[in-house]
Protein backbone atom coordinates (compact mmCIF):
# COMPACT_ATOMS: atom_id res chain seq x y z
CA UNK A 1 0.00 0.00 0.00
CA UNK A 2 1.15 3.09 -1.14
CA UNK A 3 1.83 6.14 1.67
CA UNK A 4 -1.30 8.26 -0.19
CA UNK A 5 -3.51 5.45 -0.28
CA UNK A 6 -2.60 4.60 3.80
CA UNK A 7 -3.03 8.41 4.18
CA UNK A 8 -6.54 8.26 2.75
CA UNK A 9 -7.63 5.38 3.95
CA UNK A 10 -6.66 6.61 7.42
CA UNK A 11 -8.60 9.98 7.23
CA UNK A 12 -11.35 7.57 5.66
CA UNK A 13 -11.14 5.58 9.08
CA UNK A 14 -11.05 8.45 11.12
CA UNK A 15 -13.94 10.02 9.61
CA UNK A 16 -16.39 6.88 9.86
CA UNK A 17 -15.10 6.44 13.94
CA UNK A 18 -16.31 10.07 14.17
CA UNK A 19 -19.56 9.26 12.82
CA UNK A 20 -20.15 5.73 14.37
CA UNK A 21 -23.16 6.51 17.09
CA UNK A 22 -21.70 6.54 20.75
CA UNK A 23 -18.45 7.88 20.01
CA UNK A 24 -17.57 11.40 21.77
CA UNK A 25 -14.17 11.38 20.94
CA UNK A 26 -10.73 9.98 19.26
CA UNK A 27 -7.28 10.09 21.04
CA UNK A 28 -3.98 8.99 19.55
CA UNK A 29 -3.40 5.63 20.59
CA UNK A 30 -0.21 4.13 22.70
CA UNK A 31 1.00 4.35 26.20
CA UNK A 32 1.18 7.27 28.64
CA UNK A 33 4.76 7.64 27.58
CA UNK A 34 5.20 7.20 23.99
CA UNK A 35 2.23 10.09 24.07
CA UNK A 36 4.64 12.26 26.17
CA UNK A 37 7.70 11.36 23.67
CA UNK A 38 5.30 12.44 20.84
CA UNK A 39 4.46 15.72 22.56
CA UNK A 40 7.75 16.07 23.41
CA UNK A 41 8.96 15.78 19.81
CA UNK A 42 6.53 17.64 18.43
CA UNK A 43 6.99 20.79 21.05
CA UNK A 44 10.84 21.02 19.22
CA UNK A 45 9.78 20.66 15.93
CA UNK A 46 10.74 17.07 15.48
CA UNK A 47 7.66 15.84 14.54
CA UNK A 48 4.46 17.18 13.20
CA UNK A 49 1.80 17.84 15.29
CA UNK A 50 -0.97 17.19 12.23
CA UNK A 51 -0.05 13.14 12.30
CA UNK A 52 -3.26 10.66 11.64
CA UNK A 53 -4.94 10.16 15.39
CA UNK A 54 -6.11 6.38 13.69
CA UNK A 55 -3.09 4.37 13.19
CA UNK A 56 -2.93 2.12 9.87
CA UNK A 57 -0.18 -0.22 8.81
CA UNK A 58 0.60 -2.79 6.49
CA UNK A 59 0.26 -6.35 7.93
CA UNK A 60 0.56 -9.31 6.14
CA UNK A 61 -1.76 -8.68 3.03
CA UNK A 62 -4.23 -7.03 4.55
CA UNK A 63 -3.96 -4.17 7.40
CA UNK A 64 -3.90 -3.52 11.08
CA UNK A 65 -5.85 -0.54 12.33
CA UNK A 66 -5.73 0.53 16.10
CA UNK A 67 -7.81 3.62 17.30
CA UNK A 68 -8.61 4.87 20.98
CA UNK A 69 -11.92 6.17 20.95
CA UNK A 70 -13.82 8.68 24.00
CA UNK A 71 -17.75 7.61 25.00
CA UNK A 72 -19.75 9.03 27.57
CA UNK A 73 -18.93 7.14 30.86
CA UNK A 74 -23.08 5.69 30.86
CA UNK A 75 -22.36 4.27 27.54
CA UNK A 76 -22.14 0.56 26.78
CA UNK A 77 -18.34 0.07 25.61
CA UNK A 78 -19.15 -3.17 24.42
CA UNK A 79 -22.16 -2.48 22.06
CA UNK A 80 -20.01 0.49 20.97
CA UNK A 81 -16.91 -1.08 20.26
CA UNK A 82 -19.16 -3.80 18.17
CA UNK A 83 -20.09 -1.17 15.96
CA UNK A 84 -17.36 0.77 15.63
CA UNK A 85 -15.52 -2.51 14.36
CA UNK A 86 -18.58 -3.46 12.13
CA UNK A 87 -17.72 0.15 10.52
CA UNK A 88 -14.31 -0.49 10.13
CA UNK A 89 -14.92 -3.76 8.76
CA UNK A 90 -17.07 -2.88 6.07
CA UNK A 91 -15.03 0.70 5.26
CA UNK A 92 -12.03 -1.85 4.60
CA UNK A 93 -14.21 -4.07 3.09
CA UNK A 94 -15.81 -2.09 0.45
CA UNK A 95 -12.67 -0.93 -0.66
CA UNK A 96 -11.61 -4.59 -1.03
CA UNK A 97 -8.81 -4.50 1.96
CA UNK A 98 -8.35 -7.52 3.94
CA UNK A 99 -8.40 -7.22 7.73
CA UNK A 100 -5.32 -8.39 9.98
CA UNK A 101 -6.34 -7.11 13.03
CA UNK A 102 -8.10 -4.01 14.36
CA UNK A 103 -7.36 -2.93 18.08
CA UNK A 104 -9.54 -0.40 19.68
CA UNK A 105 -8.82 1.11 23.42
CA UNK A 106 -12.20 2.79 25.26
CA UNK A 107 -11.22 5.74 27.27
CA UNK A 108 -14.43 6.56 29.25
CA UNK A 109 -14.30 10.59 29.07
CA UNK A 110 -16.33 11.50 32.32
CA UNK A 111 -15.19 8.17 34.68
CA UNK A 112 -11.68 8.32 33.28
CA UNK A 113 -11.63 4.90 33.32
CA UNK A 114 -9.34 2.62 30.34
CA UNK A 115 -10.42 -0.60 29.10
CA UNK A 116 -9.08 -2.05 25.92
CA UNK A 117 -10.07 -4.95 23.94
CA UNK A 118 -8.45 -6.63 20.56
CA UNK A 119 -10.52 -8.00 17.91
CA UNK A 120 -9.31 -9.66 14.90
CA UNK A 121 -8.07 -12.93 13.22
Amino acid sequence: MRAEERDELTAAIEATLRSTPGVRSLYRSGSLISNLLRAGAEAIGVRKDDEPIVSVVAAGDGVAVEATIGVDSGAKSAEILRAVHAAIDALLGARGIRRESITLTVAHVQAGAYGQAHVGS
